[in-house]
Order: structure tokens, then C-alpha cells, then sequence
């Protein structure tokens, strides 16, 4: 006979080694999502109570917030993720400090590190939709110095806030 998960189906896929309590209150809040806002806000922080140490219940909760207009809970969501994959990591904590030490750290080096500069990514794109040009431009550039490879994808960020740069011209 099956259990209850037998039949489990994933619409998200989060990680191949996200712990199973974690990833079923992840997909019935991605199912929530479409029908019961609150009820989803209340799985996404479920999943984030059960395992703080788990990056990607962050990343479900700042990208259910920002799809949801509420901007600065996702960038309270993003900065939390930062903080925890900076210790997870062995990197300061407060990101700007990354600046002055670009070259010691290797941002390919493991998952935690590249989650760190995709949500490093994800807080300039809330600072663009505030238009807080500056914060995100210095993002962005410490990014462009950490990822030289782009692998975050954060020159497309670049390429969206030189547009509306050009836009106030």
C-alpha cells in the first residue's frame, strides 16, 4: 500500500535535498496561491518556521511577496535570506562590506554562495521597482564585481536600470 505522499505532485521544483516537510508546505502554498492568498502567506511561513537554515523557504516567501505588490516584505524576506546564507557561508554579513573584499571570495564555490548572489540580485530588482536607482546601481556594480561570469544573471537587471536611467534623460 502507497502512503500519503506516494501521489505527491510537485509544481515547483526547489531542490533535489529540501527536507520533505519542507517542500510539502512549499507545494500546497504554491497551490494556494491561486485561490487563497492568506492561506498561502500562512504555508510559505510554515515552511520557513519549520527549517530556517533551509535558503529556499526564504526564496519562496520574498517571491510570493513580490509577486504580490508587497515590496517591502519581500525585501525584508530578501535581507533575512542574505543574513542567512552570509553565515550558512562564512561571508559578512552586511553585504556592502562584500565590496571592499571582492577578490577573496568565491562566489562560485557552492550553492549557498550562488543563492547568495541571486538574492543579492532579486534586492536590486526591489530597489529598481522603488526607484531607488542609487541602492540598486550599487548593487548591481558590487554584483557585477562579485559574478563576473553573470551567472546570477544580474546584467539583465544592469540592462533594465540603465533603461530607465536613460528614460530620466
Amino acid at each position: 500500500m502507497l502512503g500519503p505522499t506516494a501521489f505527491f505532485e510537485e509544481r515547483v521544483l526547489f531542490h533535489p535535498e529540501i527536507p520533505l516537510a519542507v517542500n510539502q508546505l512549499l507545494q500546497a502554498a504554491v497551490v494556494a496561491t491561486h485561490d487563497d492568498q492568506r492561506q498561502a502567506e500562512n504555508l510559505f511561513k510554515q515552511a520557513h518556521q519549520l527549517d530556517r537554515s533551509c535558503l529556499h523557504s526564504y526564496f519562496a516567501l520574498y517571491k510570493f511577496y513580490f509577486y504580490q505588490g508587497r515590496l517591502a516584505e519581500a525585501e525584508s524576506a530578501v535581507l533575512a535570506a542574505l543574513d542567512e546564507a552570509a553565515r550558512q557561508s562564512g561571508m559578512p554579513e552586511d553585504f556592502h562590506h562584500l565590496a571592499q573584499q571582492s577578490e577573496q571570495w568565491n562566489m562560485y564555490a557552492s550553492e549557498v554562495r550562488l543563492f547568495y548572489l541571486y538574492t543579492l540580485k532579486a534586492l536590486a530588482f526591489i530597489k529598481l521597482r522603488w526607484q531607488q536607482l542609487d541602492e540598486a546601481h550599487s548593487i548591481l556594480s558590487l554584483l557585477a564585481a562579485l559574478d563576473p561570469e553573470d551567472r546570477s544573471g544580474a546584467s539583465v537587471v544592469m540592462s533594465l536600470a540603465e533603461a530607465i536611467l536613460e528614460e530620466r534623460v
